[in-house]
């Protein structure tokens, strides 16, 4: 398992609009994962290695996991910060996430996602990341 860096790592800030809302006026649970993928983006582009990139260089890294704790609702308006960090990339992309309430700093929301490389050519999953992970992230193979 890789050992997290500080600068793996990133924050973004989003409010809950109503079309994200459930008859209860919290966000649907479903929602989530919009979120998440909003901090991953942002996240994977401050590396150069976005979605488009990924494809550029011959990999589909389709999410083989997700996995969600909800600790608190968030409502319309509410204030959030998510932050995205890198964990694991030596076998497999994890990625951990944390939704924060902004104005008390309160978690509302856990959650990982990994994905594994896939080459688009002969659609055969990668058990090692292709080096053009490692040279994006800055990081050297273990």
């Amino acid at each position: 398992m890789s050992k997290a860096h500080p600068e793996l790592s990133l924050e973004v800030e989003l409010e809950p609009t109503f079309h994200d809302l459930d008859p209860m006026n919290i966000v649907w649970h479903g929602n989530y994962a919009k979120y998440l993928e909003i901090a991953r983006c942002a996240l994977l582009d401050r590396f150069n290695y976005d979605y488009p990139q990924m494809r550029d260089s011959g990999y589909a890294w389709p999410i083989v996991d997700m996995r969600c704790k909800f600790v608190g609702p968030a409502t319309f308006k509410q204030k959030l910060r998510i932050r995205a960090e890198i964990v694991e990339w030596e076998n497999r992309l994890k990625i951990e996430y944390k939704i924060f309430d902004q104005a008390s700093g309160r978690i509302i929301h856990r959650a990982h996602t990994t994905q594994v490389a896939v080459d688009l050519k002969t659609q055969e999953m990668q058990y090692i990341c292709p080096p053009v992970l490692w040279r994006c992230l800055g990081v050297e193979p273990q």
